[in-house]
């Protein structure tokens, strides 16, 4: 077979599996320089929608398979491909009193949303879109979480306690994301309830994806949706046997219409500019401390 051995490990490649690893890099190269770390399934996507692979659970095999094999020869950077669910929590040091300091002050943060008539949470239900959405909320103070799935009773009631100890008066949003199919639609729904029923108060939980609009205007790649889901006979007879999954979309699309979502729910922007110009003085007051410690 003709192929080409790397130095990392003795993995043997095909021709076309090394233009599709070039291919591979180019486009992660590309989202890096956005500011976007894909994950393996994303990745498939974005190689499924530009028409280098068929969208199937082989081919999808075949492209973990690759990258996996790239990874060990060297071809493909570790660093390119996020891996969310296997996360290792390591303990904080510091060389000097001024360098904790110094890091206080890049974390510092003013709730920009104290002043504001609403208050509002980013959901998702898959973990591996982190790496889109964290920057965003962080950005504009928001609270982000991945339910991985249906959430838990848990951190739902968590989020219904945080949502109840608002000030009075307040408009309380949702911002959901997921799949579009039988148990991702059902999602937002259960979402609400249990919200609902915790916070015994209103809740609005506002769908921004996957919708069908958006599958009909951005045309994702779809998946025959799951017949075993016990929802699945309503789901067929409104959007028929395809599904499409939140991964698909073009990362740069999710982070617009969640950025666009959290600004429309500012009701104060003279407040919020003001909030931000305060932290930037009590940030730079916090910097001067550190460079007095050394």
């Amino acid at each position: 077979m003709t192929g080409v051995q790397t130095c990392a490990l003795p993995i043997w490649l095909r021709p076309d599996s090394l233009a599709k690893i070039q291919t591979i890099n180019d486009i992660l190269a590309e989202y890096q320089a956005a500011g976007y770390d894909l994950s393996i399934r994303q990745l498939y996507y974005q190689l499924v929608a530009r028409g280098y692979i068929e969208n199937t659970q082989k081919s999808y095999k075949r492209t973990a398979d690759l990258v996996n094999n790239a990874r060990l020869a060297g071809l493909i950077d570790w660093d390119m491909i996020a891996d969310r669910g296997r996360e290792t929590v390591t303990p904080s040091t510091w060389d000097s009193p001024g360098e904790i300091i110094r890091q206080a002050a890049n974390q510092f943060r003013l709730d920009p949303w104290q002043d504001q008539d609403s208050y509002l949470e980013v959901m998702v239900e898959k973990q591996a879109l982190e790496g889109v959405l964290i920057p965003v909320c962080d950005q504009w103070g928001v609270r982000f979480t991945a339910n991985k799935g249906y959430s838990s009773s848990s951190a739902l009631y968590e989020a219904a306690k945080r949502l109840a100890a608002t000030k009075a008066g307040k408009a309380c949003y949702i911002l959901y994301l997921g799949d579009h199919d039988p148990s991702g639609l059902d999602m937002t729904r259960d979402i609400k309830e249990r919200l609902t029923m915790f916070s015994k108060g209103p809740v609005t939980v506002e769908r921004l994806a996957l919708n069908y609009e958006q599958v009909l205007e951005l045309k994702p790649p779809e998946n025959p949706a799951k017949e075993t889901d016990s929802r699945y006979k309503d789901y067929l007879q409104k959007y028929g046997e395809a599904s499409w999954e939140l991964d698909a979309i073009e990362p740069r699309e999710l982070a617009r219409l969640v950025t666009e979502a959290i600004k429309s729910k500012i009701t104060d922007p003279q407040a919020w500019n003001e909030t931000q110009d305060l932290q930037a003085a009590m940030t730079a007051q916090i910097l001067t401390i550190a460079k007095q410690l050394g």
